[in-house]
């Protein structure tokens, strides 16, 4: 049985492993930064793989960031996910670099809309099992959710919603969802899209964007039915914030724990032989 799983980060920019404040990030201008890291994207990948916590995702921001990442998929290898100027010409190289799935959004958007061709060329290197979407949206005024592209600057016309899950989940493993608006500002969680995610998403799926409280790994567990992994960057500890990493990775002991005692609940009377 699956457990609602924390997602571990590895954000890369120039090289370096920072916590940027989500949406600032644009050409020819710093953008707003939380955390700046002694440590390096290797040192951070080790940890995640010590404390047995697959499935996190390695963002490169922006160019320089290959060598760093690089690092990062070589110490955990089949742990990580890459994203970050991903396309059809170089995801086979993250891929058999150690990346376990590519993560991607700008590529397969022209224009503002969705490309099914681009989607499908992608889909032809990669496959289902390797390929996640990301679907990082920010809230128009009418109160739906668009997904967002170029570091989050550009609106496409693609709102998040049962019609687009459905379609989307034919091509991918998995979903990885930054609530655009709260991504590194510690203000809570985009509650909604969470509850949105959790009812429509038959495929794993990650949040990132706003947690700022341990009890949050709870809330989105409730709220996402058990079916929205949660990602935590700005407030770890290990990123300058207030929530305990050992006490995330405690979280995690207990949900597999949970998970692993009500298998054995569930198929403990197999395989018994009754006189």
């Amino acid at each position: 049985m699956r457990a609602m799983r924390f997602r571990p980060c590895i954000d890369l920019h120039n090289s370096i492993v920072k916590q940027i404040v989500g949406g600032t990030l644009a050409d020819g201008k710093e953008p707003t930064t939380n955390f700046t890291s002694s440590l390096s994207a290797k040192e951070y990948a080790e940890k995640y793989k010590k404390d047995n916590l697959p499935g996190g995702h390695v963002i490169m921001l922006g160019p320089g960031n290959d060598e760093a990442a690089l690092s990062a998929l070589q110490a955990y290898p089949g742990g990580l996910q890459i994203g970050g100027g991903i396309n059809p010409s170089n995801a086979k190289q993250w891929l058999d670099a150690g990346a376990s799935h590519v993560i991607v959004t700008s590529y397969i958007f022209e224009n503002g809309s969705l490309s099914m061709e681009k989607l499908k060329e992608l889909f032809a290197v990669t496959g289902k099992d390797k390929l996640v979407l990301d679907l990082s949206c920010r809230r128009k005024e009418d109160g739906k959710y668009y997904v967002v592209t170029d570091r989050w600057q550009t609106f496409t016309n693609l709102e998040v919603n049962k019609e687009t899950i459905d379609m989307l989940s034919e091509y991918c493993a998995e979903f990885l969802v930054h609530g655009v608006d709260v991504e590194g500002k510690r203000m809570g969680i985009e509650e909604e899209l969470v509850r949105l995610l959790g009812e429509h998403c038959s495929i794993p799926c990650t949040y990132a964007g706003g947690a700022d409280l341990l009890s949050d790994l709870d809330r989105v567990k409730a709220m996402g039915k058990g079916k929205v992994d949660l990602t935590i960057g700005s407030s770890l500890d290990i990123f300058g914030g207030p929530i305990s990493y050992d006490a995330v990775v405690h979280w995690q002991r207990q949900q597999e724990a949970r998970a692993s005692g009500e298998a054995k609940g569930m198929f403990g009377g197999f395989g018994r032989t009754y006189s």
